[in-house]
């Protein structure tokens, strides 16, 4: 299975590196709010990045999480928010930070 991506502000990865696991879904919302982990391919990153923090202008610095699913011992599954529709990697649980195989910068 190909690397997920997920984008997120600096300072919530370093807190879940040093907690061991990475849980907020989306910006605002944890994996216990929503139930998974809002990810996306490589090719979905730049349309998701925008609409999710297109005029970001908080302090701390934004990087992509690259996610290798085989490291992940949650269901990872590809889901589309209505039938039909354009298909979306969901993490169902926690994900430990050692599945984290790059952080790159955003932006």
């Amino acid at each position: 299975m190909p690397h997920i991506f997920h984008i997120t502000e600096r300072s919530l990865w370093e807190k879940a590196r040093e907690h061991g696991a990475y849980e907020m879904s989306s910006p605002g919302r944890t994996l216990q709010e929503e139930g998974f982990i809002h990810f996306s391919t490589r090719e979905q990153l730049p349309r998701i990045a925008a609409r999710l923090y297109g005029d970001y202008d908080g302090p701390d610095e934004l990087v992509v999480l690259v996610v290798d699913p085989a490291l992940v011992d949650v269901p990872v599954k590809y889901e589309a928010m209505k039938p039909g529709g354009e298909e979306f990697p969901h993490v169902y649980g926690p994900v430990p930070a050692d599945a984290v195989v790059d952080v790159e910068p955003w932006g």
